[in-house]
């Protein structure tokens, strides 16, 4: 199971490295990584669960976070109703997306920033993305809202860009007014 210290901190070089793409079929070891993230991201939604094991909340993981410049991601949401929304990335491109732009109201975390971040960064409300399961399988899907967002951050670990990265070092709250909050 992974535990909160295999998660790599914001310092390390690999987290701003651009990752590679992903040939099929997938390795044992990268399928027993992708679950294993899961298993993470899901126990971690459980306050007793993340409070029991030590786990910081999260709902996605990227493999450079892991210290695998895969390009491969995974997000699990958990729902109102206690269930799970989870998504298998690989090789994941943005198709097209919305002009409206949002931000996440508390501001956006990291299971690799182990720290307080001021600012806001604009995302587009919706996407839609290109990319392969776990089984080599391609797909598209269209995210809005918190999915979305899940979605650009962990694209962005894909290509070496930390959400601290686009936050305006000397206006962290720059078109807040042109943006809806979530």
């Amino acid at each position: 199971m992974l535990k909160t210290s295999d998660i790599l901190d914001e310092k390390e070089k690999i987290l701003h490295m651009k990752s590679e793409p992903v040939e099929f079929p997938l390795s044992k070891e990268d399928k027993k990584l992708i679950k294993d993230a899961i298993d993470y991201l899901r126990l971690s939604q459980d306050e007793e669960q993340a409070e029991k094991l030590k786990l910081r909340a999260g709902m996605g993981l990227a493999f450079p976070q892991l210290g695998k410049l895969k390009r491969i991601f995974v997000i699990s949401y958990k729902n109102e109703d206690g269930s799970f929304t989870e998504y298998t990335v690989i090789n994941p491109k943005i198709l097209s997306y919305s002009s409206e732009l949002i931000y996440v109201e508390e501001g956006e975390g990291c299971l690799s920033v182990n720290r307080e971040v001021e600012g806001i960064i604009g995302r587009h409300a919706r996407i839609t993305v290109g990319f392969y399961d776990i089984d080599g399988n391609y797909k598209e899907e269209r995210v809005r809202e918190e999915i979305s967002v899940a979605f650009q951050h962990e694209i962005d670990h894909l290509d070496g860009i930390m959400f601290t990265d686009r936050i305006d070092k000397e206006n962290p709250y720059k078109d807040m007014d042109k943006m809806r909050s979530i």
